[in-house]
């Protein structure tokens, strides 16, 4: 994605104007402790993990060299060590608020069992319930989408432990 120099000017403007403030005013602190709730009883019912990461605005090297929300959302991905799973069943949800996108990273566990297309509807459906301003819908929906597809085929022993081997609450940038 080549831009102008002043569109790239324009953009890291943007990223610069919205702030961690601007996030806590979309996803309130009570509602990232319904979300980590949320998390945590998904992991209760599959070996999977489901992280979430929400940032204002990318970082100025993002911006200087025209990266995808996409780039970050993978840089995240192996940041916050979604990658590290015993099954390779770890799922990252992306939101970048200055434009608006979102971004699901599955491992490969979880990734040679799912088509990307019906990533690609689950972050529609998301990104419609965000447009309408219902973000806590919309992240309650993805958690709930993502879970019945961890169940589905990573779906835990009525014996065994959930492992609990990333945080669960969101990572708010």
């Amino acid at each position: 994605m080549s831009r102008s120099f002043f569109g790239k000017l324009a953009r890291i403007w943007r990223h610069r104007w919205i702030d961690r403030t601007d996030v806590h005013r979309a996803l309130p602190p009570d509602l990232l402790e319904r979300i980590t709730g949320r998390v945590t009883a998904s992991e209760r019912r599959h070996s999977g993990e489901i992280r979430i990461c929400v940032e204002a605005g990318l970082p100025n090297s993002y911006l200087w060299r025209d990266a995808t929300p996409r780039e970050r959302a993978v840089a995240m991905f192996g940041k916050l060590r979604v990658w590290d799973t015993e099954h390779n069943n770890g799922v990252l949800i992306y939101l970048l608020l200055v434009e608006h996108a979102i971004e699901v990273v599955a491992d490969r566990g979880i990734a040679r069992r799912v088509d990307d297309r019906e990533w690609a509807a689950m972050t529609q459906r998301m990104s419609q319930a965000f447009r309408d301003g219902r973000f806590e819908d919309g992240l309650t929906l993805a958690l709930s989408e993502v879970s019945a597809l961890l169940v589905e085929h990573f779906p835990l022993a009525p014996d065994e432990p959930d492992s609990n081997e990333l945080p669960n609450a969101p990572v708010v940038i």
